[in-house]
């Protein structure tokens, strides 16, 4: 916990972010001023971890919580509410209704169901593939008598005295929220809606989802998929949102209440059980969007995000300023088809436990978290975590852990390092933990290279920023490692989700399918496709987004495009305005030119066809917040606050500066070996590093020239 001195002016802004092992609290000021507090994480009611940080926040300015809700303007929320529920199949008893003959389209799953989210090397061993637990079982999937062709005409009506009684079935076996998908939905909606009016007369305390309304675009799995998600994680939502903001007004607070969501802004806390899908990647979202404001305000437009927490190592991708989003995704073994922020991660953060298995060192992805946490935390916790390496090798101050406020115990870290690994392997307790944290930080590096190189670019020509508990603790062995030579510690850092959460403006997805193509060998697409049908989709699409955001809304279009007979999309960026001939002819070489950046040069086969399936809008809506702050170099000190020995990589314990961090000022250079102290986390810079306070307290670290 970092606690602002006590001012007489308010702190109107909260953004909260909850993680596997501490909720992040912070206080944005109308004078651009960022406080940071951290409370555990509380799995039995994580509403409860968001009150305890605002208590926190509340004591630090004399105030009694109440009174200080009261004064608050604006509260936004990260949650993990989805995403645990989806991986712990925790949602509600879900139905479905589909067209007769389909109901089996989510065990189907395009034939991937007994390998999906696996990797490659892990695919060829049958004998870990597993299909997922259901989320709709197959005995609460109804086939509905009706049938709508691939033009939107109407083949078979559809049957309402069927429909009727396969809704009371459903509502006979219990369930608590209903998914509606039926074959070519998106091309004429008209079956879905009326399905949803009976829903409403025959069941009208159900949740309900129809994919016309959620997703309309092609592909019969992906959108069904999708539909049932929502519907599953709806109720959840709904209960969670609902708890968070009552326990809010009963705070007093009276201001608006905002849900991060995956696309790249908030939601209102209204409409987030309607778009539960779009929460399963909400906390990790925030991280990136405020990395991207950072670097607007920096002047860097290509960035690596790396968010260590406690429980995992998030990873995502700014190129030329604008977030790498991803139009379907893996999601505990179904796909999601909305829009959202690319974010990769591992099991690797902080509380990730370190074992021996056959003689060999693992890490991760098994967590401590918060109950009962690493061993150090004195918690119940016994296996040896990355937090434990870190404390045994001088890297981390027992003492000094939040502040002070939670002391580190080093003895059990270095008994839980030596049982569990250095006895195992017959080392001793250092390079037992060197190991760790070699492992730990490869594993980081790798997935660095990898989501840049699968994306078609080279790590060496991004910066990094280094955010979350552990982040800036490990940035500069595993930016050495991925060859990255700038790393950006933000100010923000140690609850850079939060802020991200604060600081994002309202943000909604829309997209309609179109499914027009150019043939095989063909030499203009403009002589295949109307530009017509373009103008009509976005013209659609941009009401949709004025009637959702206002009148003051950015508008960012996308067309996703294929080659024909390919599986994989890519999205294509579209000009604003009304587009023409060689706007189409534009979007295929733009096509090209992203296809073969990612696949090599050369692999375009122009001469297949293209495929445009989807038109896609993102709309942002900004949310008035104040300019950052310049921190005052005033009363700085500049020197050590002491010096300890500190273990580096293939050179041992090295003599280290221990810096704290509120006595440095802006410009101030210093060099590495030497560590920056914060309560609320570890900045470590490298024997081959230099690091410089910039105007806003972000720790610019680089590597030494030689």
């Amino acid at each position: 916990m970092r606690a602002p001195a006590q001012r007489e002016h308010v702190l109107p802004y909260i953004g909260t972010d909850i993680g596997g092992t501490f909720t992040d609290l912070v206080l944005l000021s109308d004078d651009g001023e960022v406080s940071i507090f951290k409370s555990l994480t509380t799995p039995e009611d994580r509403t409860k971890g968001v009150l305890n940080a605002l208590a926190l926040a509340a004591e630090s300015l004399g105030r009694a919580p109440e009174a200080f809700a009261r004064d608050l303007d604006y509260f936004s929320h990260g949650t993990t509410a989805a995403t645990n529920a989806f991986i712990e199949r925790k949602g509600a008893r879900t139905g479905m209704l589909t067209t007769r003959g389909f109901e089996d389209t989510l065990r189907i799953q395009r034939a991937m169901s007994s390998w999906v989210g696996m990797a490659a090397h892990e695919i060829s061993h049958f004998s870990v593939r597993r299909s997922p637990q259901q989320i709709v079982p197959r005995e609460l999937t109804e086939g509905v008598i009706e049938r709508v062709d691939y033009k939107g005409a109407v083949i078979v009506p559809l049957d309402e005295q069927h429909a009727r009684e396969a809704i009371r079935r459903l509502v006979a076996n219990g369930v608590e929220a209903i998914a509606i998908s039926l074959l070519w939905s998106f091309r004429n909606k008209a079956h879905e809606e009326r399905l949803a009016e009976l829903v409403a007369e025959e069941a009208p305390g159900v949740f309900l989802t129809i994919s016309s309304n959620l997703v309309p675009i092609i592909g019969e799995y992906e959108r069904a998929s999708t539909t049932a998600v929502n519907a599953y994680l709806g109720p959840v939502i709904h209960r969670y949102i609902n708890g968070l903001e009552r326990a809010m007004r009963d705070y007093g607070y009276d201001g608006p209440i905002s849900i991060m969501e995956s696309g790249g802004g908030v939601l209102a806390a209204s409409d987030a059980a309607f778009q539960a899908a779009n929460l399963l990647t909400s906390g990790p979202a925030g991280g990136v969007l405020a990395s991207q404001k950072l670097g607007e305000l920096l002047g860097y437009k290509n960035i690596l995000t790396a968010d260590m927490g406690g429980t995992s190592f998030d990873v995502g991708v700014i190129v030329e300023g604008q977030p790498l989003l991803e139009t379907v995704r893996e999601e505990g073994g179904f796909h999601v088809a909305l829009p959202s922020i690319k974010v990769t991660a591992i099991g690797a953060g902080g509380g990730s436990i370190a074992r021996v298995e056959d003689d060999h060192l693992t890490v991760g992805p098994e967590s401590a978290g918060s109950t009962p946490g690493p061993a150090c935390y004195g918690r119940g916790g016994v296996e040896p975590t990355i937090t434990d390496a870190d404390v045994v090798l001088g890297i981390v101050d027992p003492k000094y852990f939040l502040g002070g406020r939670m002391g580190l115990s080093a003895d059990a870290a270095r008994e839980a390092v030596q049982k569990y690994v250095a006895t195992p392997l017959g080392l001793d307790v250092t390079e037992a933990a060197a190991g760790i944290r070699e492992v730990a930080n490869n594993q980081m590096a790798d997935l660095l290279r990898r989501v840049t190189l699968r994306a078609g670019y080279d790590p060496r020509d991004f910066v990094l920023m280094a955010y979350g508990g552990a982040g800036a603790t490990h940035a500069h062995q595993f930016c050495e490692a991925a060859g990255i030579n700038t790393i950006i510690v933000p100010n923000t850092g140690p609850a850079h989700s939060a802020f991200g959460t604060v600081t994002g403006d309202r943000h909604r997805s829309f997209s309609q399918a179109i499914g027009k193509h150019a043939p095989a060998r063909f030499k203009r697409a403009s002589d295949h496709v109307d530009a017509a049908t373009f103008n009509t989709g976005f013209a659609a699409l941009e009401t949709q987004c004025r009637e959702a955001l206002g009148a003051d809304v950015s508008m960012h279009r996308t067309v996703g495009m294929r080659f024909r007979q390919q599986v994989h999309e890519i999205a294509v960026e579209a000009p604003k305005g009304e587009l023409g001939a060689a706007d189409i002819d534009a979007l295929v070489d733009r096509f090209e030119d992203q296809y073969e950046r990612i696949y090599g040069k050369n692999t375009a086969l122009r001469v297949s066809g293209v495929e445009f399936l989807v038109l896609r809008l993102e709309g942002t809506s900004p949310v008035v917040k104040p300019k950052p702050r310049n921190i005052s170099g005033e009363g700085k000190s500049n020197q050590p606050f002491a010096r300890r020995p500190v273990y580096f990589s293939r050179l041992g314990f090295l003599d280290t500066a221990i810096y704290r961090f509120e006595d440095i000022a802006p410009g101030y250079k210093l060099a590495g070996p030497s560590i920056i102290d914060r309560p609320d986390t570890t900045i470590v810079v490298g024997p081959a590093q230099t690091a410089t306070m910039d105007p806003y307290g972000n720790m610019i670290i680089t590597a030494s020239e030689g």
